[in-house]
């Protein structure tokens, strides 16, 4: 089972660029900043292109060449813009909007290339997909940071040269807005369940092996991640007011604290089961003729003991295998629905 991880991508917005022929005859001093500002929508619509890709259920590698994309268009717009005049020599607005155009692809050329690779290990454990989501986080600050800094460039040219902004949010700043706070939320909400889920894992592992140490050093700690999982949700509150993932992840830390406590059948189970693998080989190496009746009703007492064992196990192994399947389809549909519900749509231009 593969509950894709989400690029915590932060906002990304304006100071994206693309520049025409034209910007070298502009008349004044709003129209050069319009055509360095035109090439934004560009950037940011391959940019959310990639972005909404991954929000809806995408793996990173698997839309690898929209990243390849978005390192191209901001190339382009990086050589574009460093081959312009500055206005009336003032070249501070060009140099520093090169300057961003050369940290955000590096950003995207080595911080989500590393991010890409991390996908493949990511599922791996808990802390890899902490470290992953943290990448992820970093990288985004990143992003965000630069992009402010740009703002602040813009604003300090426009007071200069006396260009009046406006303060409207366009609908791709808007789209990058939502993104990121879609995405920060979702990515906590994923960390409680994750935790549980892979501690689970684990303890599948030690009841396959009838590793009786193993089942009960994974089952506490199993009820222990649910227990704190509980916690930190009931401090959440949902995107836009939906607390459908919330409630999903509610729902699978209740059963994971309840499967801790009923898997205790297993362990009583392992536990009866090599003792009647004892009495059963004790039983079979003494010959027929020395058998007593007392040998062999225990014997007999012990067969029916463990054959109503096993009904016992293989039934709330079933109800657990039952009750398992529903809460992580139930999990899985609902953060489908979720992100298809607010991940922003943005196809490439």
């Amino acid at each position: 089972m593969r509950t894709a991880a989400k690029f915590c991508l932060l906002l990304l917005i304006s100071a994206a660029i693309s520049i025409s022929a034209q910007a070298q005859t502009v008349e004044n001093a709003g129209q050069y900043m319009g055509e360095i500002g035109k090439a934004n929508d560009k950037v940011t619509i391959t940019y959310l292109s990639y972005l909404s890709a991954i929000g809806h259920n995408k793996s990173a590698r698997k839309v690898e060449k929209r990243r390849t994309e978005v390192l191209t268009t901001i190339s382009d717009a990086r050589f574009a813009v460093q081959g312009m005049l500055g206005w009336k020599g003032d070249k501070t607005y060009r140099d520093t909007t090169v300057a961003y155009l050369k940290l955000l692809y590096n950003v995207f050329n080595e911080d989500y290339a590393k991010i890409v690779n991390m996908e493949e290990i990511a599922e791996q454990s808990y802390d890899a997909m902490e470290a992953y989501m943290l990448a992820q986080e970093k990288a985004g600050e990143k992003l965000a940071e630069a992009a402010a800094k740009q703002q602040r460039t813009q604003k300090t040219f426009a007071d200069k040269y006396n260009i009046k902004l406006l303060a409207n949010t366009t609908d791709l700043e808007e789209k990058s807005k939502q993104a990121g706070q879609l995405m920060h939320h979702y990515s906590d909400v994923y960390l409680v369940f994750f935790k549980a889920y892979k501690q689970e894992a684990y303890l599948m592992a030690a009841l396959e092996k009838n590793n009786v140490i193993a089942i009960e050093q994974n089952k506490n700690a199993l009820e222990k991640f649910a227990t704190e999982g509980l916690e930190k949700l009931s401090h959440m509150h949902g995107y836009n007011n939906n607390p459908s993932i919330i409630v999903a992840c509610r729902e699978a830390m209740n059963f994971y604290k309840d499967e801790a406590k009923l898997v205790a059948y297993a362990t009583e189970f392992a536990l009866k089961n090599e003792a009647f693998a004892k009495l059963k080989k004790s039983f079979e190496t003494k010959p027929a003729a020395s058998r007593t009746k007392k040998d062999v009703d225990e014997f007999n007492k012990a067969v029916d003991d463990i054959n109503n064992s096993v009904n016992t196990y293989n039934s709330n192994n079933n109800q657990l295998n039952k009750d398992r399947n529903r809460v992580l389809n139930n999990w899985n549909n609902s953060v489908k629905d979720y992100l298809d519900t607010y991940m922003p749509v943005q196809r490439k231009a």
